[in-house]
């Protein structure tokens, strides 16, 4: 099943698979709610191609859920976010893979397979993404946390009073997503709400203040 609310990507991707004579799309989604209710309909399903960022929520959440409710299942998230931190989450929520929308049809083919051997699949980008994250990390003796471009915008709109519908808007994102990018920027802190993360931000130096 293809988990996307784009019905180009959907498209496209059936088109790439159409010739993978093993391999059937058997259902589409649009929303976090309808995926939720296919798969109930579909036992046989065997894998789901998950993108990010979905109307209704967002897919770390969305794959939890399908981890909990349905534990056979492969999931891959599709997306064009390559951000460490998400790509990190999106691994300990339970994905088996991380590909990139602009792959070729035999990295997703390649990827699939790999999956549904019980293999996990990270595209090239996304890999090195990590290890990037890895060696910023291991050189950074004053342990400051390591915030994504996306997550630095987004700190930076809260300073100035954004709320996070307002901050989806100007940023053309889901809620879901920005409250997503939120909570990463908690735990990173190790703060537990707005105020205190501007707090923490500004000690560290990642947020100056206007004179």
């Amino acid at each position: 099943m293809i988990i996307d609310d784009h019905p180009l990507v959907v498209d496209g991707v059936a088109t790439m698979l159409k010739d993978e004579c093993y391999l059937e799309v058997i259902a589409a989604a649009r929303t976090g709610r309808q995926a939720l209710n296919i798969l109930g309909e579909h036992p046989e399903c065997d894998l789901v191609l998950l993108d990010i960022n979905l109307p209704d929520t967002d897919g770390l959440q969305l794959c939890e859920q399908i981890r909990r409710l349905y534990p056979s299942v492969k999931i891959i998230c599709l997306t064009s976010v390559n951000e460490a931190g998400i790509i990190s989450q999106m691994i300990r929520k339970g994905a088996n893979g991380y590909l990139l929308k602009d792959m070729e049809k035999t990295e997703l083919v390649t990827a699939i397979n790999k999956v549904l051997d019980g293999d996990v699949y990270l595209s090239k980008a996304a890999n090195d993404k990590i290890l990037q994250q890895l060696r910023e990390l291991d050189i950074n003796p004053q342990q400051i946390p390591m915030l994504t471009r996306r997550e630095k915008e987004i700190l930076s709109l809260l300073d100035k009073g954004l709320s996070s519908q307002e901050i989806a808007e100007k940023l053309c994102l889901s809620i879901y997503t920005i409250d997503t990018h939120r909570k990463n920027m908690l735990q990173k802190m190790n703060v537990h709400n707005t105020p205190a993360l501007l707090k923490a931000a500004y000690n560290l130096g990642l947020l100056v203040r206007q004179q």
